[in-house]
């Protein structure tokens, strides 16, 4: 498998059109169709449904569809691979990949990177968000050099570092809801009342726990990936989140409050790496830094 077919592939994903990738590649569509064909047979699968004679679209099969998903991953690996090589000379410079859920720890990390960038203005930093699975899968990968996780990890397959920072878990609400008059939250004051539950599956069990109800028992009204938009269901009244403190600004004008929960329930925030990682001189001087400002 070429990876000059992989972006071929890509490239007709994207446009959904043959006719239309052959354009964008600079290709005659024969040659293209050969390619993908080519393709299709050493797989041994079928990765496009071809539209009608009428028609030019074409879409993915299941089998195009994980395609996709792993060409995407390769073609960035690769990138990212021949960057930190072709710099591995020069002066400190490149990329630093650093996946994270939302907590709000990636300020350290931030005033690191604010850091490392006054000294190394050629060392640039990307951050994606995802939950600790997505995380943890993307570090196996090879697509981050770091993940911040609201979790401690295997030790036998990761590094970590702790940060001096707890998240602490509460429920964000209107300021003028019933509940905002009090000062914690107990597990009896959510057991009758619309909840809105992150969908991570360790936030579930966590929460569950504290609880002392299956969620299944409970009114979840809602549920989010992205807290953002579960404060967006609390300001339209559909329920109280469940949520981590200091990530949705609720000072000033704002129509929602925070309320920790009693008894206090919080978690360490880690910064992990692989076990045995050969980074590159800009994720070394980053996580150097980082270290140092710990200190």
């Amino acid at each position: 498998m070429e990876l000059r077919v992989l972006q071929y592939f890509l490239a007709v994903a994207r446009e959904q059109s043959i006719s239309g990738a052959a354009q964008s590649l600079h290709l005659s569509q024969p040659t293209l169709s050969t390619q993908l064909k080519a393709l299709e047979n050493e797989l041994g699968k079928p990765l496009l449904i071809r539209g009608t004679p009428g028609s030019r679209k074409v879409t993915l099969t299941e089998e195009g569809m994980i395609l996709r998903k792993r060409a995407e991953e390769i073609l960035s690996l690769v990138k990212r691979t021949e960057s930190e090589i072709t710099l591995s000379d020069q002066l400190i410079a490149g990329d630093v990949y650093i996946g994270a859920g939302e907590s709000d720890g990636i300020r350290l990390l931030t005033q690191a990177a604010q850091k490392v960038q006054e000294k190394y203005p050629q060392i640039h930093f990307h951050i994606s968000s995802g939950d600790g699975k997505d995380v943890l899968e993307s570090l196996d990968k090879g697509l981050i050099d770091f993940g911040l996780l609201l979790q401690q990890v295997d030790s036998s397959k990761y590094e970590s570092l702790k940060l001096p920072v707890q998240e602490r878990w509460g429920v964000l609400m209107k300021k003028n809801s019933p509940l905002a008059q009090k000062e914690w939250i107990t597990p009896e004051d959510l057991w009758n009342v619309p909840l809105i539950v992150s969908r991570q599956a360790s936030s579930i069990s966590l929460l569950s726990s504290w609880l002392k109800r299956d969620m299944a028992d409970l009114n979840v009204s809602a549920t989010y990936s992205l807290l953002y938009n579960g404060s967006l269901m609390v300001e339209e009244g559909m329920g109280y989140a469940l949520c981590l403190d200091k990530i949705i600004n609720t000072t000033g004008d704002s129509e929602l409050c925070f309320r920790p929960l009693s008894p206090p329930l919080e978690l360490g925030v880690y910064l992990a790496w692989k076990k045995y990682q050969i980074f590159s001189k800009a994720a070394e001087k980053y996580l150097n830094t980082l270290k140092s400002e710990l200190k």
